[in-house]
């Protein structure tokens, strides 16, 4: 089931600040962080430039959000090296989805920015 225009409005404006705050103006040349939506999921991306040819990016995947629309929770999941995607241990599913967000910054185990 897709996200509420409600819910993906809301999730939007957080993953954008996430993304400003994350990344300083000086390096987004270089380095950036995308997210697309896809039905109930949300894809945090990070994109950087390739060494050598700085006009073209790599996308490589560093967090996934799900929705629960039964339940309205959120659940935070990490990619492994193949970008099989797996629940995350570390936190457990809530309904705030800035908390996952905040999970993710803080990146305790150095899943998702190593």
């Amino acid at each position: 089931m897709s996200l509420s225009d409600t819910v993906k409005h809301q999730v939007d404006a957080a993953l954008r600040a996430f993304c400003e705050k994350r990344i300083p103006p000086h390096a987004r040349h270089q380095v950036r962080l995308s997210y697309d939506f896809q039905e109930n999921r949300v894809t945090l991306y990070e994109d950087r430039t390739v060494l050598s040819d700085p006009k073209r990016w790599t996308h490589m995947p560093i967090a996934r959000f799900r929705h629960a629309a039964k339940t309205g929770e959120w659940t935070l999941f990490c990619a492994d090296r193949n970008d099989r995607w797996h629940r995350y241990q570390g936190c457990e599913p809530t309904r705030r989805f800035e908390a996952l967000l905040e999970e993710v910054s803080r990146d305790p185990t150095g899943i998702f920015f190593g």
